[in-house]
């Protein structure tokens, strides 16, 4: 095969074929690209797929594909797999960066020697790559973090750490799709659903999907938040939330 790859069995319903050892763009897009081949190849047995930062989990029923056999249909899928940047879906998800919604916001300023001002604008700049979704249902690891803001996580997690939580830790981004324990830095929050059940499908984001995070006020995320209570509010992508709480 072109490409160098190892698979790697995950018990007996499930193989990973590991395309590199880094968090990178470029090893993504191959994650990306072998996926997408993969779906169309319509393998017999296959049940799901799920990219990773480095390699490709491949969910398989074993009564309908041996797992030698399913080897063999993959290895010709890697063959001149291209990296070719072929970018998702662009969010535009809203945050609020207020003191009351950030508890990190001021330490993750005090040690970057930045303003809050200057946190803030700087991590709402980017446009972030979506790598994967794991941990929680709908969590969305997103990079590259400008690296003026690169911290390692905190010392001391917190044991729950609300929905919507906008956090940063070494060189990503994430957002907490359901309230969990965690121990990134927690610098806004918004009112956008990640998980939401009354949506199909529940989760918002995809991996190769990109985010740009848009400040607003305290008083727009509590005009938005009561809408999503009331299941009101409905995010597209390339779309963008009017300040006034009204999605656009």
């Amino acid at each position: 095969m072109s490409l160098s790859a190892r698979f790697l069995p995950c018990g007996d319903t499930a193989l990973a074929v590991e395309l590199g050892d880094r968090v990178d763009r470029r090893i993504s897009a191959l994650v990306l690209a072998l996926a997408a081949r993969v779906k169309a190849a319509t393998v017999p047995g296959i049940v799901e797929v799920i990219p990773t930062f480095r390699s490709l989990m491949i969910h398989y029923d074993p009564l309908a594909v041996p797992q030698s056999e399913l080897k063999a249909r993959l290895a010709p899928l890697l063959s001149g797999l291209d990296a070719a940047d072929s970018p998702g879906r662009l969010w535009r998800l809203p945050v609020c960066y207020h003191e009351s919604l950030a508890p990190d916001l001021a330490e993750v300023a005090a040690r970057t020697g930045l303003s809050p001002e200057q946190v803030v604008e700087r991590h709402s700049v980017v446009t972030y790559h979506v790598y994967m979704v794991g941990f929680l249902p709908g969590y969305p690891y997103l990079g590259d973090l400008p690296p003026e803001l690169e911290l390692p996580r905190r010392d001391n997690p917190r044991t729950a750490v609300p929905a919507g939580a906008v956090a940063i830790a070494t060189t990503l981004t994430a957002v907490y799709a359901l309230e969990s324990p965690g121990g990134w830095h927690l610098i806004g929050r918004t009112p956008a659903p990640l998980w939401d059940l009354r949506r199909d499908p529940p989760v918002l984001l995809a991996a190769g999907d990109r985010v740009r995070f848009e400040p607003i006020l305290l008083g727009d995320y509590d005009a938005l938040s009561r809408r999503n209570a009331a299941g009101e509010l409905r995010l597209q992508p390339e779309a963008r939330l009017a300040m006034t709480g009204a999605p656009a």
